[in-house]
């Protein structure tokens, strides 16, 4: 489970940050005489929504090599490391988007790709998925990860995830506005929004955050069965993509710091959590795949 995470924890924080320094400054808050104005409520709902989005969004990729401290190869030292080069290198171009950095990082069993843009982009493997894996599971595992870089996942997880940030601050505010006219009713000499106003925006962008995130890791759940499908197109077959699977259900998956966890290959979990999960179960994505198999 590896490939949005960094990029939520970012965004989050930094629509956090940007939230609380707008508002100190009076900007998105109601006017002294209590009136809302929507169209400056939305334009500030959207530079507070999509900035942190963008943000993340563009600092992906050295942010991915910083926290898993995974190594680009510019000059492959071995074997192994000269073919996964060529292996990303053939599957880039079936795909038709530039070739992406490879890099290896030490941990167990996993793998991810990022970055802003589809022809610079970064594909990463896990020590421990070389060590585990033979080397058609290893090319279905990348071509996955070339697969989520060709249908441009970032970037679409970044117009999802600034949308829904909108409507967070967006309707959090709207709310606060009408607590606060309710418990201020009648109190004509009020300059602006008290206390009530704040406490409900808090409140309200913590549980509209929990609801939209339902959203976005429903969306990044189908990303995954796509990559899925993509790497099966790659390489001509469901069967390595069936295999690598089944061989990452069997092990215990290296996480990613928690920031980047949805980045990663591995990942699901089922009941309640499942609705919170990036990734879903391996064994629907083994489904999927023999589904289209068949």
């Amino acid at each position: 489970m590896k490939r949005i995470v960094l990029f939520i924890a970012t965004n989050l924080a930094v629509m956090l940050v940007l939230s609380i320094v707008l508002s100190l400054l009076g900007i998105g808050r109601p006017g002294s005489g209590g009136e809302l104005q929507l169209g400056s409520l939305l334009a500030f709902s959207l530079v507070v929504g999509f900035t942190g989005a963008i943000f993340s969004l563009l600092i992906s990729k050295p942010m991915a090599k910083w926290s898993t401290g995974a190594r680009v190869i510019d000059n492959p030292s071995n074997s192994t490391e000269l073919w996964l080069v060529n292996t990303v290198r053939t599957l880039s171009e079936r795909a038709g988007i530039g070739m992406p950095e490879v890099a290896v990082y030490a941990g167990e069993p996993n793998a991810f790709a990022t970055g802003a843009f589809k022809n610079s982009a970064l594909v990463a493997v896990s020590t421990g998925l070389l060590e585990s894996m033979n080397r058609d599971e290893v090319e279905a595992v990348l071509g996955h990860e070339v697969a989520h870089i060709a249908n441009g996942d970032m970037v679409t997880m970044t117009l999802i995830q600034g949308v829904t940030n909108t409507f967070v601050v967006f309707l959090a505010r709207i709310v606060g506005f009408f607590v606060d006219n309710m418990l201020n009713k009648g109190n004509d000499e009020r300059r602006g929004p008290g206390i009530g106003y704040m406490v409900t925006v808090f409140v309200c962008e913590i549980v509209f955050g929990l609801l939209a995130s339902l959203i976005v890791a429903w969306f990044s759940r189908q990303r995954e069965f796509r990559a899925d499908a993509g790497s099966a197109k790659l390489l001509g077959s469901t069967i390595p993509m069936q295999h690598a699977l089944a061989r990452l259900n069997g092990v215990e998956p290296g996480t990613l710091p928690q920031s980047f966890a949805a980045s990663g290959i591995s990942g699901g979990r089922g009941g309640w959590g499942a609705l919170f999960s990036t990734h879903p179960p391996f064994e629907e994505r083994i489904a999927a795949l023999r589904s289209v198999q068949s």
